[in-house]
């Protein structure tokens, strides 16, 4: 095919082909452009030790929390689980990145000796006795903790105690001091050296009491055989803190990827996680302070 070589013509079907590219109807959608490499969500390909109490481990609590964590950032949360005490000192040591802990004078403690930073109030649960349903001791009458302790000891009930230098037993050991009770070495006595998960069936299969987190309570209490006897206590408060190495005391502690957890963690959407966990109908923690 041969075009004129007449201008008019060749003007004329210039205006005919353009009018047909930009007909309405006739045009094509440009296609998206892709994505700008650095608009792409980064998945870290590494670890994080979280150092934690048992009752964050127990309850099932970390499953939910430390899964959405790393859908997010890629980062796994290698969970090592022990009392607050142990945990407290595995962190002194730089045998984990971050730590998830309740006992909350200890932490400031060391927080003020530099060996960890960054620290905030992120959860707080209860305390609670439980103990047999018959209640040998009359701890359901009992105005306060400091009185059933007081009623245990007299009755001679046993007491199983996690003995593990976790925060709830230095909780447990601050009640019967001041109780004014001295139970170390009593018939009635067991400090067993437990978790809080075996403490409360080792509890439960003597018909003995024992003082629990609320939450690793909630989540065994169908596979116990007690019930909880004493409750609302303003001392059996329970506040959990969160908080990284000092990458200043153990240069190898991931500080980086520390803060990136405790973030998560007080962001909105990981105090949401906190707030709407539950065991058969019923809340474990609640995000944030506690205390005014």
């Amino acid at each position: 095919m041969t075009f004129s070589k007449r201008p008019g013509l060749r003007l004329l079907g210039l205006v005919l082909v353009l009018a047909m590219l930009y007909a309405p109807g006739c045009t094509q959608p440009a296609p998206p452009s892709p994505p700008a490499a650095d608009d792409r969500p980064q998945l870290i390909d590494g670890f994080i030790v979280l150092a934690t109490t048992t009752s964050t481990y127990d309850s099932g609590l970390l499953d939910v929390l430390n899964r959405v964590f790393t859908e997010r950032t890629g980062l796994e949360v290698r969970v090592v689980s022990h009392g607050t005490g142990a945990a407290l000192q595995a962190g002194a040591r730089g045998d984990a990145d971050v730590l998830l802990v309740h006992d909350r004078v200890s932490e400031l403690r060391l927080v003020e000796e530099g060996y960890f930073i960054d620290r905030h109030d992120v959860m707080y649960n209860d305390f609670i006795l439980v103990g047999p349903e018959t209640d040998p001791a009359g701890v359901l009458e009992a105005a306060s903790a400091q009185e059933a302790l007081q009623l245990i000891a007299a009755s001679g009930s046993i007491f199983v105690s996690r003995g593990d230098d976790s925060g709830t037993n230095r909780m447990e050991l601050r009640l019967w001091e001041a109780a004014g009770v001295r139970p170390t070495g009593q018939e009635w006595y067991l400090s067993v050296g437990q978790g809080m998960g075996d403490t409360l069936s080792m509890a439960s299969e003597s018909r003995g009491y024992s003082l629990a987190d609320r939450g690793t309570y909630a989540a065994m209490k169908n596979r116990l055989d007690f019930v909880v006897v004493l409750e609302g206590d303003p001392v059996l408060f329970n506040q959990y803190g969160v908080m990284a190495v000092n990458p200043a005391k153990h240069s190898h502690a991931k500080h980086d990827y520390a803060m990136m957890y405790i973030d998560f963690l007080m962001s909105d959407r990981g105090q949401e996680l906190i707030a709407s966990y539950q065991v058969d109908g019923e809340t474990l923690f609640f995000p944030g302070y506690g205390l005014d």
